[in-house]
């Protein structure tokens, strides 16, 4: 790779992404948003129909190769065949997106055993392992990245959902810890962590809320959209970002941490 090379370089490497979560949301976005710049695209969704159908979509729209694989992140025995399925169906593997995820919201009083694994076998371990099985695919192929989606309470916390924050907590802490030992290989990996994005696990929120409960505290007086994510991750696994790595990169519109009057 030439690093002095200004020319745009958005869809390279030429590689193909895994993403998880790929069927709806921030996943969405950034698999269709890496599909514009020519990048085939694995969605992985716990709805096998849905990762299916959008793949098909994203095919049509964009001419890039995309495969649906429906698969449920807490199984891991199911984690080879979904990749090589990916790799059979897309050619060599340089990219992942971990942005599948799921949300608490019965605060403390809430927890149980089941549900805090849930919430850690959904973000957490994930990220950990897939990295793990796709580590020999990424230091086979210059410019392997990785990106996992966490969460402006990773940082800020909140009393709705412990679980959720947590791990998205620990997966910022595990970001800069893999980022340590994928260097070696070449291989970088940064966390994106959204604020208050219009999808399909915040829209409950929006709607219970009071109208502009989420606005009074973004600078920019807007919730986000999905599309606004995926051009970040887009940016973090193409050669754009090739000194980006062990960073988080907040993309909330501003968001304070105090109500706005």
């Amino acid at each position: 790779m030439n690093f002095t090379d200004l020319s745009p370089a958005l869809g390279a490497p030429g590689t193909a992404v895994i993403v998880t979560g790929g069927a709806s949301g921030i996943g969405l976005a950034s698999a269709r948003a890496l599909a514009a710049v020519g990048r085939a695209v694995a969605l992985w969704d716990i709805n096998s129909g849905k990762a299916e159908a959008e793949a098909a979509a994203i095919a049509e729209e964009f001419g890039a190769k995309a495969i649906g694989i429906g698969i449920d992140l807490t199984d891991l025995d199911a984690y080879p065949a979904a990749i090589a399925a990916s790799r059979d169906a897309l050619g060599a593997l340089g990219g992942l997106v971990h942005a599948a995820g799921i949300v608490d919201t019965a605060s403390l009083e809430g927890i149980t055993p089941e549900s805090w694994a849930a919430g850690i076998n959904t973000h957490l371990r994930p990220l950990a392992l897939l990295t793990q099985q796709l580590h020999g695919d990424f230091a086979a192929n210059p410019g392997s990245a990785v990106v996992a989606i966490t969460s402006i309470n990773a940082t800020l916390g909140n009393a709705m959902n412990p679980i959720y924050s947590a791990a998205k907590g620990g997966m910022l802490s595990l970001v800069r810890s893999l980022a340590d030992r994928l260097a070696r290989d070449k291989i970088r990996i940064n966390s994106v962590s959204p604020g208050q994005i219009m999808t399909p696990m915040m829209k409950p929120a929006v709607d219970n809320l009071p109208e502009g409960f989420f606005e009074k505290r973004i600078l920019l007086e807007r919730i986000g959209v999905p599309e606004e994510i995926g051009r970040v991750v887009r940016f973090l696994l193409s050669n754009e970002a090739s000194y980006i790595t062990a960073a988080e990169l907040v993309v909330d519109g501003g968001n304070i941490s105090s109500q706005r009057g």
